[in-house]
């Protein structure tokens, strides 16, 4: 697809002011150097807690928010093998350093922990993806056959963008190697995260066992399942906040091969994950992607528990996971995905939004592009 020269100007969201958020801006367009592409970007997720981050996150001012996106190649630095104008591509949010893969931070959304990973974002990096045009690493630039995808499967850009919400829980699924037939546990599985995971681990082959506090979401993510993968191996339990009781809960299934934890700060004293591990097989896995704080070494041992932290997932997961959105095995036209969309000048009403648009299926983006 031939692509239109790259003006001098674009728009974009800039925080400047945490007190006031956001403004719509125009800003001169960046251009590429060694080891970038410039995407002009057609859609970009908009997290439900965007406004936490504008008021609290550590990143500098002024930047252009942002995070994960989808887009074309607009131009490319001099060094770029195979990435071509006009090319659609998923630009990941995650950055890391080329020389200390240690080093790392979110575009549009924290820092990091070190002092390169600062560095880079304060001084390199430091624009994201709520805007027209936006400049990425080579490497963040993952192709995406678009034929394939918006062609014959039916996806438009923007349900696209669901991408990475789905890749988060599959990072975590990936690492512990959970494979089709295996059960596994999801705690809890009626947030965003945790609905994506829900949707990840069934289209994997794997028996899912949905855990959370209210029995009418999970009645709801049963029904979602049950529509979008008629026949999936798919069960629920409402967590009681009781150790015993859940650990009876668990039990009542049988053999559980592995849990992936997504527990929120807010519910971090639970014992859910507790129960959860002590009701896994001897060898069984568990991905702690969450924040989690009641787990012990006793459960640990004597069942010969391997337990994997995870923070986001690694580049070869994304690659893999774009295979599986390629091969049709999430069923976008039964419902699997529900995305509202927002023009750059309505971003107010996108962060709104997305705040409670959130859960299987769901999500909320800027569509910058008028």
């Amino acid at each position: 697809m031939a692509m239109q020269p790259i003006p001098d100007q674009h728009r974009a969201l800039v925080l400047e002011n945490r007190d006031t958020g956001l403004e719509l801006k125009t800003l001169p367009t960046p251009q590429p150097g060694l080891g970038s592409a410039i995407v002009r970007v057609e859609a970009t997720c908009i997290l439900p807690y965007y406004q936490n981050v504008i008021r609290h996150y550590p990143i500098p001012t002024p930047l252009v928010g942002g995070f994960s996106a989808i887009g074309r190649i607009a131009a490319v630095g001099v060094d770029a093998a195979s990435l071509k104008p006009g090319q659609l591509v998923y630009v990941d949010s995650v950055v890391r350093a080329r020389d200390n893969p240690d080093a790392s931070f979110l575009s549009g959304v924290i820092e990091g922990f070190t002092d390169e990973s600062k560095y880079l974002m304060r001084n390199v990096w430091r624009d994201s993806s709520f805007a027209e045009y936006m400049k990425a690493p080579l490497e963040n630039c993952i192709p995406l056959n678009e034929k394939r995808l918006c062609k014959e499967l039916k996806y438009s850009v923007p349900e696209l963008m669901y991408m990475a919400y789905l890749l988060i829980p599959y990072g975590g699924l990936r690492d512990i190697g959970l494979e089709p037939g295996e059960t596994i546990v999801v705690c809890p599985a009626t947030g965003g995260y945790g609905g994506a995971a829900v949707q990840v681990a069934v289209s994997m082959g794997a028996r899912v066992i949905a855990m959370g506090r209210s029995s009418e979401k999970l009645a709801t993510l049963k029904e979602h399942v049950q529509r979008t993968w008629p026949g999936a191996s798919f069960d629920t339990a409402v967590i009681a906040g009781d150790e015993a009781s859940d650990l009876d809960t668990l039990r009542a299934f049988g053999t559980i091969d592995a849990v992936l934890d997504l527990t929120p700060s807010t519910a971090s004293a639970s014992t859910h994950t507790r129960s959860a591990i002590r009701v896994l097989r001897l060898g069984g896995r568990i991905s702690l992607m969450g924040s989690t704080k009641n787990i012990g070494a006793p459960e640990i041992l004597t069942n010969s528990i391997t337990l994997k932290g995870k923070m986001m997932y690694e580049r070869a997961d994304i690659a893999q996971f774009v295979k599986m959105m390629e091969s049709g095995i999430f069923p976008r036209d039964k419902g699997f995905v529900h995305v509202k969309t927002f023009a750059l000048e309505d971003w107010k009403q996108g962060l709104d939004t997305a705040a409670y648009h959130v859960g299987i299926g769901k999500c909320a983006v800027f569509v910058p592009q008028t």
